[in-house]
């Protein structure tokens, strides 16, 4: 249980600060940047480019190592916490199977009414 507010106890976990997101985010801008400035074939973008990448990778273990240690080691996911990122999980999921279907869907119907247009006109 974590204490909260006015030391109440509650089964939710609340994060502290920390300097991932930010330096995952600076990481992406920069190897956006300096992607697109390899594509303009500026000097030194490659780098940029580089640095981003490793910044993203690096971003990623140390967020993840964190996440691991405070449900883990320091116990704060509880059953609570646990069935709420398992939910969070799985409508993530069912979010992309949703837009999957959607997006090949239109573009199966786009497909089918250009033929049927085409029919139409005697052209198929």
């Amino acid at each position: 249980m974590s204490v909260g507010f006015k030391g109440i106890k509650h089964p939710y976990h609340l994060v502290t600060p920390s300097p991932w997101p930010f330096l995952g985010s600076f990481s992406a801008l920069s190897f956006v940047v300096g992607l697109a400035g390899f594509m303009n074939v500026y000097p030194g973008s490659l780098y940029l480019a580089f640095f981003g990448f490793f910044g993203i990778v690096f971003t990623m273990f140390v967020w993840w190592r964190d996440i691991i240690r405070e449900g883990t080691f320091e116990g704060a996911h509880t059953k609570k916490v646990q069935s709420g990122l398992r939910f969070g999980v799985i409508l993530f999921i069912v979010s992309e199977v949703m837009f999957f279907f959607l997006f090949f869907g239109l573009f199966f119907i786009q497909v089918w009414l250009q033929l049927l247009k085409l029919d139409k006109a005697g052209l198929h």
